[in-house]
């Protein structure tokens, strides 16, 4: 791998709640996490080329006991709230312990609260401030956060890239759909041994 230093590896959703065999939304993605592998080729991608990039950040999901700044969920993050996943101080919540051997260089960026990354993080500005002109995103849930991080992150200039194998979502279909249909419309999409 070359040229990564202008490049910002973005994580999103390595928390226990989805990634935990007990996680409450593990189920959600299981299938389509051991089809891509997203889990070890994360770790893989980190171990052997964490430290090339010019920042890696992980920016986990978390609300208040009462999910009270959602007003009138629809869709995922009214089932969060149903369901009680990702609760501020939780189990869950909390960023999975396979990134433990990162944390001296994992930059984590509290705030979102939402499906973007960008929303309510200071995301944008610790890009800039880095030099940052590519975004290379990593995590789960591949149809929901990471397209609306990637969307987002076209809008604000910076060039764009998905990683097919660091990725899941909700099915192998739903999955391989994204990859294929949606994100090459605005993004290049590649796996993690191919990132240059």
């Amino acid at each position: 791998m070359t040229k990564l230093a202008k490049k910002a590896l973005v994580l999103i959703g390595y928390q226990n709640d989805y990634f935990s065999k007990d996680g409450i939304l593990h189920s959600v993605i299981e299938q389509s996490s051991k089809v891509t592998g997203v889990l070890e080729n994360t770790i893989s991608l980190l171990r052997n080329h964490g430290r090339d990039f010019g920042i890696v950040v992980n920016t986990p999901i978390f609300f208040t006991r009462d999910y009270s700044e959602l007003r009138n969920p629809v869709g995922i993050l009214k089932v969060i709230s149903e369901v009680g996943a990702f609760k501020e101080g939780s189990y869950g919540a909390e960023v999975i312990p396979e990134f433990n051997e990162f944390d001296n260089f994992i930059k984590v960026i509290p705030g979102k609260r939402g499906l973007n990354a960008f929303s309510n993080t200071a995301l944008t500005e610790t890009l800039i401030n880095a030099g940052i002109e590519e975004v290379v995103l990593a995590g789960t849930v591949t149809s929901i956060c990471i397209d609306s991080t990637g969307r987002s992150a076209i809008d604000l200039g910076f060039s764009t890239t998905i990683l097919d194998d660091c990725t899941s979502s909700r099915t192998p279909f739903e999955q391989t759909f994204y990859c294929k249909e949606v994100f090459p419309l605005y993004a290049t999409v590649c796996r993690s041994t191919d990132l240059r």
